[in-house]
């Protein structure tokens, strides 16, 4: 690892006054594992939060391996995605419940409005529910694995039912040990790793031999970016327009992408500001000379507007 570097500065400018700025860790591993870039301190314990749901996909496809129908491959990509609560997210999460047998009030995690704006905007007045949540696919594999399993479903959120041992098997196998473990904001256990684990993951996904669950989940976010995330969201837009990547947010600011090259980025946003993993990705494709389309830039980062004009931006200093 070489040494450790100050973290990337992301500065929001009105004007010519810089009005905010958010500090980042990032590392990038090589597609020979070797780390390339890095700043900040890499090592520190990161809840990496939804940026690990693939790991715990891969963790409910082993865990349920008896069943050879236990996720499709559109489940699969629900299951490993943060979904924005769109008519066809919650069909294919109901769709998984039914298959086996359950409903939404099954799901332990809390309910809530669509996640993603005009998802929100059409769900109107109708009160929160478990199926909108955006998590809803990852607790709706949980619980067809614990079917599949003949497993206590009552308590499938506590980190020591046998679900979610799988899933820090999964994770400590395809990424590195895990430091801490909490809850995060859909009730499920929330493990702490590092941000070249996180790294360590993505790369594992991309390299995994077909057959695998690994491969399977990889591929499913692939084929389908649209139930990773949404429509105008980051996951999303950059699986569909560059070809071969992968990408996974996290709360707070967190970021797994494995871009087109093969390299495996991880970054933290330390402040949780969402508005900077956009800037950082795209300064990290722009020295690896990957071109981005405009609408990706567009939407990583934006221009900073003032009466309705662009008046600023998001730029990255080093």
């Amino acid at each position: 690892m070489p040494p450790e570097t100050p973290p990337w500065t992301v500065e929001v400018t009105r004007g010519p006054v810089v009005e905010s700025e958010h500090r980042v860790a990032l590392v990038v591993l090589e597609p020979d594992g070797t780390v390339g870039t890095s700043a900040g301190d890499v090592h520190a314990p990161v809840l990496a939060r939804s940026a690990h749901k693939p790991a715990q996909a891969v963790a409910c496809l082993e865990a349920g391996a008896e069943r050879d129908d236990l996720l499709d491959d559109t489940e699969l990509a629900l299951a490993a995605g943060s979904h924005s609560g769109e008519p066809e997210h919650l069909a294919v999460a109901a769709g998984l419940l039914a298959r086996f047998g359950l409903a939404a009030d099954d799901l332990g995690c809390p309910p809530a409005r669509p996640l993603g704006l005009a998802a929100d905007h059409a769900w109107g007045t109708r009160d929160p529910e478990r199926l909108a949540m955006n998590c809803s696919g990852k607790h709706a594999a949980m619980l067809a694995a614990c079917v599949a399993r003949g497993w206590d479903r009552a308590g499938y959120l506590a980190p020591d039912h046998p679900v979610q041992r799988h899933v820090r098997d999964a994770l400590e196998r395809l990424a590195g040990p895990v430091r801490a473990v909490t809850v995060d904001g859909c009730g499920a256990p929330a493990f702490a790793t590092d941000l070249v684990a996180v790294a360590r993951l993505g790369r594992a996904l991309h390299r995994a031999a077909p057959g695998t669950a690994e491969h399977r989940v990889a591929a499913a976010m692939r084929r389908h970016p649209d139930l990773v995330a949404g429509t105008d969201r980051l996951d999303t837009v950059l699986m569909t327009l560059l070809p071969g990547s992968l990408s996974k947010v996290g709360a707070e600011g967190v970021l797994l992408a494995v871009l087109p090259d093969g390299a495996a980025l991880a970054l933290k946003v330390l402040d949780g500001g969402a508005r900077a993993v956009g800037p950082v990705l795209l300064e990290v494709l722009g020295r690896r000379g990957l071109d981005h389309p405009e609408e990706l830039r567009t939407l990583a980062a934006p221009h900073v507007r003032g009466g309705g004009h662009p008046i600023g931006a998001h730029r990255v200093r080093l």
